[in-house]
């Protein structure tokens, strides 16, 4: 395929427990239409990194659009990255994506943030806003890309044929293999031959991210139950806005808090084309800027503004 080659700069970022995190840095290719320094910090889909396609044709978008974007490459994820502690990244840990964005908030001190997720992307950046809220300082807003599934609930759907479900989880689940088989020692160094024995040789005949996260994913961090594991990591509780009615993970009549934008273009990890994405951001970038200054984002709240004119 034919996409563009955005030019960046690869960041590494050393985390507490011994991993490395990395991420792409591309800088904008002209001004912001406000005026403004606005930058995307993205997360792309399950396994995968600044180099995908879809990322760089995204990338190329924004950069046009006068955005700065930093990409994270999720752990495991670059095929010329060896990991330097035994742990890759999995549905819902935020470490790496917080680790970059507080980069780029000391980098860049006056910049405004807009929060970009496709996919399990779209999972851990809503996680990560409502970890803390101090991580959602200078946040303008945060656009989530085809995540509306939970992976509790979506065990099930998984394995149905229905709109080819069950051909796609068998492509992801071989795209973890890859992964997991290409750092095996670094992940399961410390473990005794036996349980890498057994481990492994489930995984190579797993046909389904179920299974992986069954006999591997459920043991990065600490041995905890699938259920537990689906729990923690990646159980959406919010309202959320999703792209298509009949999204082939999860069935939208499954899932209540939901409302329906049906668009003419995209679908699954297809809002990158005809710069939907890049419009919307523009729209909340103009629409910040119009603001009176007290009701600007890290300034009082619009109540406040009101209370002043009052006085």
């Amino acid at each position: 395929l034919l996409s563009p080659h955005p030019s960046g700069i690869r960041k590494y970022l050393p985390m507490q427990d011994g991993a490395t995190a990395t991420f792409d840095l591309f800088e904008p290719l002209g001004d912001h239409r406000t005026g403004d320094d606005i930058t995307m910090v993205i997360c792309p889909g399950i396994g995968n990194h600044s180099e995908k396609h879809y990322i760089r044709t995204f990338v190329d978008h924004a950069q046009k659009d006068g955005y700065r974007c930093a990409v994270l490459n999720h752990l495991g994820a670059l095929p010329n990255i060896e990991l330097t502690s035994p742990r890759m990244f999995t549905y819902g840990c935020t470490w790496e994506f917080a680790a970059m964005v507080g980069y780029i908030k000391r980098t860049y001190p006056h910049t405004q943030l807009i929060v970009v997720g496709f996919s399990l992307g779209g999972n851990i950046v809503c996680k990560f806003l409502g970890e803390n809220r101090v991580n959602q300082e200078r946040v303008l807003c945060c656009v989530s890309v085809c995540q509306g599934y939970s992976a509790l609930r979506a065990q099930e759907t998984f394995l149905q044929w229905d709109q080819f479900r069950r051909f796609y989880n068998f492509l992801m689940a071989d795209n973890m293999k890859k992964i997991i088989l290409s750092h095996r020692h670094s992940l399961f160094s410390g473990s005794s031959v036996k349980v890498i024995d057994v481990d492994l040789s489930r995984l190579y005949t797993a046909t389904s991210l179920m299974q992986i996260d069954e006999h591997i994913m459920r043991y990065v961090k600490k041995p905890v139950s699938l259920k537990e594991y689906y729990e923690k990591e990646s159980c959406v509780n919010v309202p959320l806005l999703l792209n298509v009615l009949f999204f082939f993970f999860f069935p939208s009549a499954k899932k209540p808090n939901v409302i329906f934008a049906l668009t003419l273009h995209g679908g699954h990890l297809g809002f990158f084309e005809w710069r939907l994405i890049v419009g919307y951001a523009n729209a909340m970038c103009q629409w910040e800027k119009q603001k009176p200054a007290c009701c600007q984002s890290g300034h009082l709240s619009e109540g406040s503004c009101t209370e002043e004119k009052d006085t």
